[in-house]
């Protein structure tokens, strides 16, 4: 799933690629990625693209006050075409086109979700904040305002909640999903199980200290690159999500995971659970 960093490279690279161009056309593949029906999709034609931003994990297309906005949930993606077919692409539940954008010389985007599950979300909104999604976001970990004073109070409240979901949570923090979260708690040497509330003061310095760090290296390591390039260079940064059976590259224990109905979680044992295995609830259920 793209999360902050990429989402952050990719409305830098669009933005070089779309700023002051018109949008042509937009073309529905996959109907059921449109959320929106006011203002119409045929608003954007014509019109000139004047920014591209990020809020979050969503990517906000700004053309002559009207926005794309994107989230591409777990498997969608954004790829650039030097040129695009002259045929409107066939809606079609076997293809992984969701939408394609036209531009004036007849280059494009392609917006695309791979996978059977479809959860892609595509709105045409006069304001970002009409997005549900953006209007609910929590603080963005890289702007000032996010201090550690900030964050401790979300601690508190979040309760005895896991931090590792407090961290994933978008209305409390924007923008950090599955794989960041892993990455975060890892440079903290924090289980992904502590309640959130529980933690010392030195311990909400150390785990706030590894958003910032984490979070502005991946981002720092990313601007720049092509949409195409940003993937690999996510997968090739990871310390321990998806390195499940993988040596932890700080102390060599074995990374191991915690596998959930429809995600899982990654963490060294020596790094972060003073050596001791978490429980991994499916098996645990399945061996009752």
């Amino acid at each position: 799933m793209p999360e902050l960093p990429e989402v952050e490279a990719l409305a830098l690279d669009l933005k070089g690629r779309l700023t002051d161009r018109a949008i042509v056309k937009v073309h529905v593949a996959a109907f059921s990625a449109l959320k929106t029906f006011d203002p119409p999709l045929q608003a954007l034609e014509g019109a000139m693209v004047e920014d591209v931003t990020r809020h979050g994990k969503f990517l906000d297309i700004d053309a002559s006050g009207t926005h794309l906005v994107l989230h591409l949930a777990r498997a969608g993606w954004v790829r650039w075409r030097d040129e695009v077919p002259e045929l409107p692409p066939k809606p079609s539940n076997k293809s992984p086109l969701a939408l394609r954008v036209v531009l004036d010389d007849q280059s494009g985007l392609d917006i695309t979700e791979a996978g059977t599950k479809k959860s892609l979300a595509a709105y045409v909104v006069r304001d970002p904040g009409d997005v549900r999604g953006i209007a609910s976001l929590g603080p963005d970990p890289l702007v000032d305002e996010f201090t550690v004073e900030a964050f401790r109070k979300i601690l508190t409240e979040a309760g005895r909640a896991q931090v590792k979901g407090v961290l994933r949570h978008q209305g409390t923090i924007a923008g950090i999903g599955n794989a960041y979260s892993d990455e975060v708690l890892h440079a903290a040497r924090m289980s992904p199980f502590k309640p959130a509330s529980s933690l010392t003061e030195e311990e909400s310095q150390t785990l706030y200290d590894a958003i910032r760090t984490v979070l502005g290296d991946a981002v720092d390591r990313s601007r720049g690159l092509h949409a195409s390039e940003l993937k690999g260079e996510k997968k090739s940064h990871l310390a321990v999500h998806g390195q499940t059976g993988k040596p932890c590259p700080v102390c060599g224990d074995t990374v191991r995971e915690v596998s959930f109905a429809d995600s899982s979680l990654q963490y060294c044992p020596t790094c972060q659970t003073g050596g001791k295995p978490l429980a991994d609830r499916r098996m645990s259920r399945l061996l009752k």
